[in-house]
């Protein structure tokens, strides 16, 4: 008998595949639900020249370039299909949309608002005709990674806040759109962003301090539009390590190209038709990645550059090098650079200096003699920023150096003293600091209006050095640039006068310290009393302020470990020695329990370095130091003072931070006289409060991690020549997972500060920053410190005094304000909208403070105000309201 054939499993295995794809329909043949049938037909309906088979009678989802998931829309492609007609504002509508592409039709009209399409991840509609753009286009795009809107004829438009929500952001296009404003700084905290192009529009300012360290690649930046374009620095680049493509050209940037060996990718740089200065960088020259650059039409100096033969370059017309092919410059063209360099080399010098001889050519502000030699440099009135080139010493012949009139910062160098024939040094007028080095008598000095240039350490010196700098030198109207010699008999007088006023202070300085011993448990710093599982504290001092209480997040089994990465900030010990004077006593700024704070010259940059030993911090120190590294380098805002780098090596740990030359705040707030600077206006007041909110709102909420500072006043908010401010000593700051709840944690800061809650139970949450900072706008407003034991005892505090007084405004408004204030009705204004915000940034229960976005929102207002341009109605500018 014959045995049954089986079927062989191979033939059941189609059967089977069709009964389980029957089970789980295509996502592409799925049927599109109603709500988004509806919005599909009303977008068809004003669009037109549309593919076939997109009828109104059948399925979106069978339509060409839509595809489906589970019955909603997840991608709409008519990309390069001539597709005119509008785009309907039912596109919001399609809340599953993940991808919009649209690119290269003919669609006018108003883009419609694409807000809260949380899974929208691609926009792409360049090369249409768009008319305008919402100010909610990019509200509630969680998921967006790329956007390209080129090529559209929008109404003027400023790229919204919103955007920086998007924290997915690869690639952002907008070239040509006509965009207005600033590049806003969120785009350096976008860790996925590594394209940017917003060419060929009319913005204006400067590159954002928080491109660096950014993951951008490419940058297009070329071809504003606009009267002013892209201007200042472009130092940034240099930090910027992730560049490949750099496009700069035609914009008004200034200032030299920087060092550029840290950016190992690069292989276009084109910063042509622009107003650079300064010589070519050797780091740009032997790149061995770059594949094209172009440098033409600037203001460049110095050798000719010359580039590998691989390298397409383009740098023969319109600058200002020494020579016309590659080669050493003149020796003294090479030391007037370095005098250049100092002064950030500045653009009218560019303009002047032209050839290899100075003394044959028409130099500004070099004067030779006959035989060739340098003898006087002149440049007064020239609004020269940066610092005093000690390379000036290289001069041997010279006999005048005159930089009155400028805004020069930093030191008198001490080189200059050894120059042989100087006769005159005249720094009249500017801002700067430090000791007057021992000139030799016959050398006349001009310090007037130095507020922060000291007396000459030495007992010898220039005609000027027995006599404060800010009242200048003693001469009669016909002295001229002679010397004035002093006799015997006034050293005599002069040394009994020192004596006496030695012994006066020495007698001052013992009341004084009996005085701070009775007081200082009243209103002194509060202990810092460890819990079992926190480490302990330790003091330190940044550029002559006290920095607080370094409080270590690296303890051994907290959660709170950091691991520090280093990437490009470490620096070496020889030149930390060389701009500190090898740690010379001179330098030093300020000293505290955890080392001393040196102030010192880096490449022709102001620096402040924190220095401890090993031996004398210990292990807990070396976890300090690790921390300090660790929040510092994540944290970088233009409001917030730098860490620049630092050294850790054997017995040495160096941090190394951005100086501020203008002091802190409580110094221009109560202290004034001392530093011989006049009152700050209202306009001032309000900036540094701007500043600070907006400091302490990236702490909060923009960083990639939130921060509480914890010991937020006025002697930690430092400011620069232009009274900008910078929120600094981050030794306090706490590291908070979760700003939404608090956190137990050791008591510490300043009385009056503290916020109440903090001060009755340790726990800590953003809203105890909020009201340091209200406490702060109250001494903005009144001139008033806010605790001071001249008050009677139930007014010692000044929170309480100041909630009383506002509920009567006119009374407020007579009584309160500081009486330097000079307050037209607009200002009296402006003043009690400030001061109703400091009224419930103080408030007692932290739920009833606002957040400092809301302080920031408030403030911004009342600083800067939009207008439109004379005559140019529609495309507006940013302009002060004062």
């Amino acid at each position: 008998m014959k045995k049954k054939k089986c079927s062989s499993p191979l033939l059941l295995l189609p059967l089977l595949l069709l009964f389980f794809f029957s089970l789980f329909p295509s996502p592409t043949l799925s049927a599109a639900s109603d709500g988004d049938r509806v919005a599909m037909v009303d977008i068809a309906e004003k669009l037109t020249n549309l593919p076939s088979s997109w009828t109104t009678d059948s399925d979106p989802c069978q339509w060409a370039g839509v595809n489906c998931r589970s019955g909603r829309i997840a991608t709409i492609n008519l990309a390069l299909k001539g597709v005119a007609g509008t785009l309907s504002s039912s596109i919001s509508k399609l809340s599953s949309l993940t991808n919009l592409q649209l690119q290269q039709n003919q669609i006018s009209g108003p883009l419609p608002s694409l807000a809260k399409l949380s899974e929208l991840e691609i926009i792409t509609l360049d090369g249409n005709a768009f008319s305008s753009i919402p100010n909610d286009f990019f509200s509630g795009l969680s998921a967006l990674q790329s956007v390209s809107l080129d090529d559209n004829p929008l109404a003027p438009w400023v790229i919204p806040a919103d955007l920086a929500d998007s924290i997915n952001l690869v690639r952002f296009s907008a070239s040509n759109t006509s965009i207005n404003g600033e590049i806003p700084e969120f785009f350096g905290t976008l860790g996925s962003l590594q394209s940017l192009r917003i060419s060929y529009n009319n913005m204006t300012g400067g590159l954002p301090d928080l491109f660096r360290g950014s993951s951008i690649q490419n940058l297009w930046l070329n071809n504003q539009q606009s009267p002013t374009k892209f201007s200042g620095s472009i130092d940034v680049i240099g930090s910027m390590t992730q560049l490949s493509l750099v496009w700069l050209q035609s914009n008004s940037f200034t200032g030299p190209i920087p060092d550029l060996s840290k950016l190992s990718s690069l292989a276009s740089f084109n910063v042509r038709d622009n107003s650079l200065t300064g010589l070519v960088p050797p780091s740009l020259t032997s790149c061995p990645t770059l594949k094209n650059v172009s440098l033409s039409n600037n203001q460049l100096q110095g050798p000719y550059p010359k580039f590998a033969a691989r390298v397409d370059a383009d740098i023969d017309k319109g600058n200002n090098f020494c020579n016309s092919a590659p080669g050493s410059c003149n020796a003294k063209v090479t030391m007037l650079l370095a005098v250049a360099e100092g002064f950030e080399y500045p653009l009218n010098l560019a303009n002047s200096w032209m050839g290899n001889d100075p003394c044959g050519g028409n130099w500004f502000g070099v004067n030779c003699d006959n035989q060739n030699n340098i003898i006087v440099l002149n440049f007064a009135n020239q609004h020269f920023e940066g610092i005093i080139s000690p390379d000036i010493a290289n001069f041997t012949s010279l006999t005048k150096l005159i930089l009155s009139n400028n805004n020069l910062s930093g030191p008198i160098p001490d080189s200059l003293k050894g120059l042989p024939n100087l006769q005159l040094l005249d720094v009249t007028n500017n801002n700067l600091s430090g000791i007057v080095p021992d000139f030799p008598n016959h050398v006349t000095l001009k310090l007037k209006g130095n507020h922060l240039l000291g007396s000459s350490s030495g007992s010898g010196g220039g005609s000027s050095s027995s006599s404060s700098p800010s009242d200048g030198p003693s001469e009669s109207p016909s002295a001229g640039d002679q010397p004035t010699g002093s006799k015997s008999s006034g050293a005599l007088i002069a040394g009994i006068l020192v004596a006496v006023l030695i012994l006066i202070a020495c007698f001052l300085a013992f009341f004084y310290s009996l005085y701070r011993k009775k007081h200082a448990q009243r209103f002194g710093r509060v202990p810092t009393g460890s819990p079992p599982n926190e480490p302990e504290s330790i003091k330190t001092g940044v550029m002559g302020t006290e920095m607080g209480v370094l409080n270590s997040q690296s303890g051994t089994g907290s959660a709170n470990t950091y691991m520090v990465d280093p990437q490009g900030m470490h620096m070496s010990i020889r030149s930390l020695r060389r701009a500190t004077n090898n740690f010379n006593e001179e330098n030093i700024l300020g000293r505290g329990g955890f080392g001393v704070v040196y102030k010192g010259e880096l490449n022709g940059t102001l620096i402040a370095v924190k220095r401890s030993r090993v031996d004398l911090t210990g292990t807990k120190g070396n976890d300090e130091f690790k921390a300090e590294i660790d929040v510092l380098s994540k944290v970088r805002h233009r409001h917030l003072v730098a860490l620049l780098g630092y050294y850790d090596d054997g017995n040495e740990r160096l941090l190394v931070y951005e100086y501020m030359p203008g002091g802190t705040l409580e110094q221009h707030l109560f202290d004034y006289n001392k530093i011989r600077c006049s009152p700050l206006t209202w306009k001032q007041r309000l900036t540094i409060a701007l500043d600070m909110a907006r400091g302490v709102e990236y702490l909060h909420s923009l960083a990639q991690e939130s921060f509480i500072h914890r010991d937020l006043k006025p002697s930690n908010i430092l400011l620069d020549n232009d009274m900008r401010a910078k929120v600094s000593d981050f030794g306090l700051v706490k590291h908070c997972i979760d700003k939404q709840k608090s956190m137990m944690t050791r008591l510490a800061g300043t009385f009056g500060y503290l916020a109440p809650e903090y001060a009755s139970t340790g726990r800590v949450t953003t809203k105890v920053d909020v009201y340091a900072f209200g406490v702060i706008l109250m001494e903005l407003i009144t001139g008033q410190k806010v605790l001071d034991d001249r008050r009677p005892d139930d007014d010692s505090s000044l929170v309480p005094i100041f909630h009383r007084n506002i509920l009567n405004k006119d009374e407020f408004l007579k009584s309160c304000p500081d009486p330097n204030l000079e307050l037209d009705e607009k200002a009296c204004r402006s003043l009690m909208e400030v001061a109703e915000l400091a009224r419930y940034c103080t408030a007692r229960e932290p739920s009833h403070r606002p957040d400092m976005s809301y302080a920031v929102n408030k403030l911004a207002p009342l600083v800067v105000t939009w207008k439109p341009t004379a005559g140019n109605e529609g495309r507006g500018d940013v302009s002060s309201l004062f």
